[in-house]
């Protein structure tokens, strides 16, 4: 089960490298690209759904995703049913730096899913959901 783990920490490290050369020339890091996907996943996600799914202080938040506003890569509009929600999208800008570093990473996802084959693919993703838990998945809407 270590070895598993040693796995799961070098497999997120070397996955999340892919694409921080689109990061850190527009002055962001890996907290921001946290942000910027989970938002691109699902447009107009509230502020208090993205603490749920990123499980972290209300402050630490906003510092990334006020940098993120203020660059011009999100916007927050106020929610159309409850207007005191604030509802978070990608702007195009966002969308084209997410873009960037998705397709930085998806080369490598593709070559190991290929590689493993179907059913273990199937394996992992099974591991993968009982070690996240059943309700953040349902948060991000991840299947």
């Amino acid at each position: 089960m270590k070895q598993g783990v040693d796995l799961l920490f070098f497999a997120f490290s070397d996955l999340f490298a892919q694409g921080e050369n689109h990061l850190r020339a527009a002055g962001l890091g890996r907290a921001h690209r946290r942000i910027l996907y989970f938002v691109s996943r699902n447009p107009g996600l509230s502020v208090a759904e993205l603490l749920a799914i990123l499980k972290i202080k209300k402050q630490s938040l906003n510092r990334a995703l006020n940098e993120l506003l203020a660059g011009g890569y999100v916007e927050r509009k106020a929610g159309m049913q409850d207007r005191r929600t604030r509802q978070l999208k990608l702007t195009a800008k966002g969308i084209a730096l997410e873009t960037a570093i998705w397709d930085a990473q998806r080369p490598r996802l593709v070559r190991a899913f290929r590689d493993a084959g179907p059913d273990a693919v199937e394996g992992f993703r099974r591991v993968l959901s009982g070690l996240a838990g059943s309700e953040r998945m349902r948060k991000t809407g991840a299947r």
